[in-house]
């Protein structure tokens, strides 16, 4: 074989392996765009509270070297560098922290903002889970990247059997009352049909009274009169307002079946405005209210 010839197959293999490897990095994200990822990542930035929690829930903290405001549970993570809100993040604080990889979110993060990451030649993986189901092809999305398939795996077994759990018990109850969730108090906002709250409480065994294509339709408190929701629950971050005066504000309005039968609870936000493995808990707290005869009493404190 002459000299020639040995130098071009050598070119050639290198050609072919870094082909190897690019393919074997490359990967789809949850909302369809492929991207070449590190095989090992381990200057990772998450763009977004929720994925910031369940890269803990995945035993990865190690890897993260940045997250956003916001980024409170576990509280281990207010430790952390951050880099803007995920609605504001800092591109000079992004690229000065030297990640290897960032963890977007189509819900919140700005597409401009996105590409500009991406044009700096960071690469970025977007997640856009919008129902349970696709919480746990996040989790698991989330775990192959980050090698933690075992415990990703875990995690979505978890969720399945205790949604199941919740299921079984309210699939024959022929009472499905009628239930209004605050999310907001000046004004008055609730859930929509294309929200993870609709979903809780139809699993829950409930009906959501704002079901509807409005995620986050706006009410009167005389739209809640003719809505007449049997039970109501009150996001704790309603306002940012304190328990007693959200449980007041309602307690005036005597007309309604809800405040008749000291049917309004004030429950945890945290465990319903993220889209992480917590929205079970959150379940798992409306089931209880919804239907007490069926559940052991909740773990979760609920302030009446």
């Amino acid at each position: 074989m002459s000299k020639k010839t040995h130098i071009i197959l050598v070119f050639v293999f290198i050609f072919l392996l870094q082909a190897v490897l690019l393919i074997a990095g490359s990967v789809t994200d949850q909302v369809g765009r492929t991207l070449v990822v590190p095989e090992n990542p381990t200057r990772v930035i998450a763009l977004a509270p929720s994925i910031t929690e369940i890269i803990y829930d995945l035993g990865q903290e190690k890897r993260l070297v940045g997250v956003t405001q916001y980024s409170t549970y576990p509280s281990e993570a207010e430790l952390l560098p951050r880099v803007g809100s995920y609605v504001r993040l800092d591109i000079e604080k992004i690229v000065a922290l030297k990640p290897d990889l960032c963890l977007a979110t189509k819900d919140g993060n700005p597409k401009h903002i996105v590409d500009k990451i991406v044009s700096l030649g960071i690469p970025v993986y977007v997640i856009n889970p919008q129902n349970l189901q696709q919480i746990m092809d996040t989790i698991t999305r989330l775990g192959s990247l980050l090698h933690a398939e075992q415990t990703a795996a875990a995690l979505v077994s978890d969720m399945e059997k205790r949604i199941g759990q919740v299921q079984a018990r309210v699939k024959n109850m022929p009472d499905r009352p009628r239930v209004f969730f605050q999310i907001d108090a000046e004004p008055l906002f609730s859930a929509g049909t294309d929200t993870f709250i609709h979903e809780l409480i139809e699993l829950a065994g409930g009906i959501n009274t704002t079901a509807g294509e409005v995620s986050y339709p706006r009410y009167s408190w005389e739209d809640i009169i003719v809505l007449q929701p049997e039970i109501v629950l009150i996001s704790s971050m309603a306002g940012g307002l304190a328990p007693e005066y959200l449980l007041n504000s309602w307690k005036k309005w005597n007309l309604l079946s809800a405040v008749k039968n000291d049917q309004i609870f004030v429950v945890d936000a945290e465990l319903f405005d993220r889209p992480t493995p917590r929205l079970v808990n959150g379940l798992e707290v409306i089931a209880a209210i919804i239907h007490p005869e069926l559940f052991i009493k909740s773990d979760q404190k609920l302030e009446e």
